[in-house]
């Protein structure tokens, strides 16, 4: 069971951001056929740096994700994949090896140079949950690959008075440190469980980007409506200190933020550097098995 904080600190939101545009995302396939949406897409980059993607996946139908992702190559970012229900299988380049289960999330840096496979270890049954990217400053583009498989039970939850629930994967919310954290890019990563006829608060910094994706459910922001499998990016405001987030129906939903790098994106599929120049290396370096 995670650890479940109830004595928390109160998050003081004065001045919710608004809703600046509703995303729907896009139906595509992605690794051996798996179908997901891709709900953050390249031309929402530098308006929600430091976040380079975000997918969605879930179906009842073992065809819609058994072929899994095979090995695959990342350079220049870290993939953080959270699993909602179902089991993934990972092994990479590195001599790493993790299985993902329900409630549990895998960060993975890739940094210089990782392959990697996910793989499903089911049949049949559903299989739900979420990856997204988050870049590296230029500074730690290349790094060491390294990675951590955080189990369900190691993220901490939060509880507030009227009953609404967060599971806190990176940053902190109410005082509760989340399981992990990163000092440049400072992510927040919460999902959150609203019962019908609630309000959660969150304190955002004023500089950070901000981004709602609600997967069940209904939300409203600062009188917005954000329906379900819709993305909220959230304007940022001089006047504002956070966002206050209600729900007239039980609804679940991702909130996260982070610090801008305000660096060159330049992206050719699983590379993600900041010249062109370096992304023609990446690709050198992968055909010369220098990933390996």
């Amino acid at each position: 069971m995670s650890t479940v904080h109830t004595d928390l600190q109160t998050e003081n939101v004065s001045q919710s951001r608004v809703v600046e545009q509703l995303v729907a995302g896009q139906a595509t396939s992605d690794g051996a056929g798996v179908k997901l949406t891709r709900v953050l897409t390249q031309p929402f980059q530098y308006r929600l740096d430091p976040y380079l993607m975000l997918d969605a996946f879930g179906s009842d139908e073992a065809d819609d994700y058994i072929g899994g992702f095979p090995d695959h190559p990342h350079r220049g970012f870290e993939t953080i994949t959270y699993m909602l229900t179902g089991r993934m299988r990972h092994r990479d380049s590195a001599g790493h090896e993790g299985l993902l289960q329900n409630g549990g999330v895998q960060w993975m840096t890739a940094g210089r140079g990782v392959i990697h496979s996910e793989l499903p270890e089911q049949e049949e049954g559903r299989m739900a949950g979420f990856q997204l990217w988050l870049n590296l400053p230029a500074k730690d583009k290349m790094i060491e690959p390294w990675y951590r498989d955080i189990q369900s039970e190691e993220i901490p939850e939060l509880l507030t008075a009227d009953g609404v629930k967060a599971r806190v994967i990176a940053g902190h919310s109410h005082g509760v440190a989340g399981a992990m954290q990163r000092e440049v890019t400072q992510p927040l990563y919460l999902d959150i469980h609203l019962p019908a006829g609630t309000q959660f608060r969150q304190h955002l910094s004023a500089t950070a980007n901000a981004f709602l994706y609600v997967y069940e459910g209904e939300l409203e922001v600062a009188g917005k409506a954000v329906p379900q499998q819709r993305m909220a990016i959230l304007k940022k405001a001089a006047d504002t200190d956070g966002v206050i987030i209600s729900a007239a129906t039980t609804t679940r939903a991702l909130l996260i933020a982070g610090e801008p790098l305000g660096e060159t994106i330049v992206q050719y599929g699983p590379f993600v550097m900041n010249s062109q120049q370096e992304i023609f290396k990446a690709i050198s370096d992968f055909r010369e098995g220098k990933f390996a």
